[in-house]
């Protein structure tokens, strides 16, 4: 096995496509809520919904900007300096600790791979970052296990559906928005 040197650490984030899909959806699905409270006197405060809003903004953007380092000694899974360690705790694996990749059918019927490790803790290998393929390689490289059957969770076709489709609520919203501010009420 030919192990190649990691002279720098190798860092892979989350696609763009999967980040820009995920947060335009959390957009469609929650903006119009604050102005459909206004118009049907909801008990609660559309200012409430707006702060409600924000914060699970901040928390979606949060868990979006996880990144995987890979270096001489193992691999991690880490979030910025901003992000609480409560919220998202990121995990680290030496490369000497590394016993096996595991897969695992999720309930969808997809499939998952973890890292099992010599003391059989189970570390679950990032799907959904851009450049997966070469970060499999890496894995490959510095662990000795064969990654050949190892295919990420969704294929990027899946992500711009959903995409299509969100902008199409987006389009629903506007038109929602439109007519609460322009009439005063939906009815």
């Amino acid at each position: 096995m030919m192990v190649l040197p990691l002279a720098t650490p190798s860092v892979f984030r989350l696609s763009p496509l999967i980040r820009i899909t995920l947060l335009c959806l959390y957009v469609a699905l929650t903006v119009p809520l604050p102005f459909l409270a206004q118009a049907t006197d909801s008990p609660i405060p559309p200012a409430l919904l707006v702060v409600g809003i924000g914060f699970g903004a901040l928390a979606l953007y949060a868990a979006l900007s996880e990144r995987v380092i890979l270096d001489e000694q193992g691999i991690q899974v880490a979030y910025p300096v901003w992000v609480p360690g409560f919220f998202r705790r990121g995990w680290f694996l030496p490369w000497s600790e590394v016993k096996e990749l595991k897969p695992r059918t999720t309930g969808q019927g997809g499939l998952v791979y973890y890292f099992l490790s010599k003391q059989e803790q189970a570390y679950l290998l990032p799907m959904r970052v851009a450049g997966f393929a070469r970060l499999v390689k890496l894995v490959e490289a510095k662990t000795g296990i064969d990654t050949t059957d190892v295919r990420p969770l969704a294929q990027p076709w899946m992500y711009l559906i959903l995409l299509g489709f969100t902008l199409l609520l987006l389009l629903v919203d506007t038109w929602t928005i439109w007519t609460v501010i322009a009439h005063g009420s939906l009815v």
